[in-house]
Parts: C-alpha cells; sequence; structure tokens
C-alpha cells in the first residue's frame, strides 16, 4: 500500500498545516465613519501581533472608538492623528484619495469605501498616488502595478514601519520553520525527484529524473497528481523552417 504524499496530507486541511488562530489582537482597519465626519486620534500602543511583520497602532478616537491600524515608520505612543478630508497631508493622517497630492507616500489603502483598508500593509511597504480624474485616483502599487480607485476611499499617509526585516539573514532552518507555521505557509519546499520513491511519484532512482511524463490529467487520482496537472503545452514553441 502506499504512503500519503505531502501534498495530500496538506489538502486534507490538518490543524498541523494551518496558520497559527491564538494571540491574535483583532481586525485592521478603520472605523466606519461618514466621508464627511472629521475626528482625532491619539496613539495609546504599539503592539505586536503573532504572524504579522508590521507593528501595530492601537488608537483610540474622540468618540471612544478603537482601531488598530498599520504603524508607520516615526510613529510613536501618543502621537496624535486626523482622520479627516480637510487634515494636512502629512504623515499618520487619514484622508480620501481625492484630497491626497499626487506623490505622496500612503499605505492601508480602501479597496471600496467603508472597508476598513484591505491594501499595502506589510512591512515597509508603501504605494504611491500617480495621478486625479473626476471618476478615480489611479495609484501606484508595490509590484509596479497601477491601479483606479474610487476618490473616497480612505488612505493612511506613510510608508508602514518594520523595512528591513528581510535584510538579517535568518541563520538557521529552525527560525524559518516557525516564520513559515506562523502564516501557515509550505516549509520545507523540496523536489520531488530529491525524495524517496515512497514519498513521491517522481523520487527514487539511481538518479534525480522523474521516470514518467510530468503532465498529467485533471482526473489523476490523488497520490499520482503531481507535476503539470492537466498542461495544454509545456516548453518552448519549436519554429520549423519552412523550405
Amino acid at each position: 500500500m502506499g504512503k500519503a504524499i505531502l501534498v495530500q496530507r496538506r489538502g486534507r486541511g490538518g490543524k498541523q498545516f494551518q496558520a497559527r488562530k491564538t494571540h491574535k489582537l483583532g481586525a485592521v482597519g478603520y472605523p466606519l465613519y461618514d466621508i464627511n465626519d472629521s475626528h482625532n486620534g491619539k496613539v495609546i500602543a504599539l503592539r505586536h501581533e503573532r504572524g504579522r511583520d508590521a507593528p501595530l497602532a492601537l488608537i483610540e478616537f474622540d468618540d471612544g472608538k478603537r482601531a488598530y491600524l498599520p504603524a508607520v515608520e516615526k510613529l510613536e505612543e501618543g502621537s496624535i492623528i486626523s482622520a479627516s478630508p480637510n487634515a494636512s497631508p502629512t504623515f499618520m493622517n487619514i484622508l480620501p484619495l481625492s484630497n491626497i497630492p499626487d506623490g505622496t507616500p500612503i499605505c492601508c489603502i480602501e479597496k471600496n469605501f467603508g472597508d476598513g483598508g484591505r491594501l499595502v500593509r506589510s512591512a515597509g511597504s508603501h504605494a504611491t498616488v500617480f495621478g486625479h480624474t473626476s471618476k478615480f485616483v489611479t495609484i501606484r502599487l508595490p509590484s509596479g502595478k497601477f491601479m483606479q480607485l474610487d476618490p473616497k476611499c480612505r488612505a493612511l499617509i506613510g510608508i508602514v514601519a518594520g523595512g528591513g526585516r528581510l535584510e538579517k539573514p535568518l541563520l538557521k532552518a529552525g527560525k524559518r520553520y516557525h516564520i513559515a507555521r506562523t502564516k501557515g505557509r509550505k516549509f520545507p519546499s523540496i523536489r520531488g525527484v530529491a525524495v524517496a520513491v515512497v514519498y513521491h511519484p517522481h523520487g527514487g532512482g539511481r538518479h534525480q529524473h522523474p521516470g514518467r511524463p510530468t503532465t498529467v490529467s485533471r482526473n489523476t487520482p490523488p497520490g499520482r497528481k503531481v507535476g503539470n496537472i492537466a498542461a495544454r503545452k509545456t516548453g518552448r514553441t519549436r519554429i520549423r523552417k519552412i523550405r
């Protein structure tokens, strides 16, 4: 009887492959205010959340509401921020995209007004306001992709803190394992031809080679469903010379 390979065990959704759900602080996002409301907030604390690279700022607004937002660079406890369409476009203020000048670095951007901020929240990242029209605002994401959003969507001015975390090497595989475990990611990742035959259909043999076609059908049984699944084509197209 064969052995269940790693991709099969991950597909079952066991707890050993799930992201940790404990030690979470709460939802991260803006309070739901009207577009014309003006509120001031104070940074109560800067905290770390498990599985999140960027620090979180606990902000208490003047109406008593509290919210967690990604902390931007140079933010400290006791800082006062403003959530208003008339606020100045300075760091850590919350403004609609229509009131933010071109070239301003922003983060925690709402994709749809009222969702609390879903874009650009990882450590050290920021987007840039690229242009305004009457119907939408164009922003440039950290990936270089351009996106057009509703001018009413809110954004946090500044660069998310925690940048440079990738500059220090992890040095040990154990540290990388725990980081991947917290985020529910697959680690370690190993080639199928590098393992024994009981662990993968491409494993075993005196040399590292699959031993069978790597393109499999969509209806292949789970233990064999590895490689190029239902691939239409693989490799480069050969150009034949017509004589």
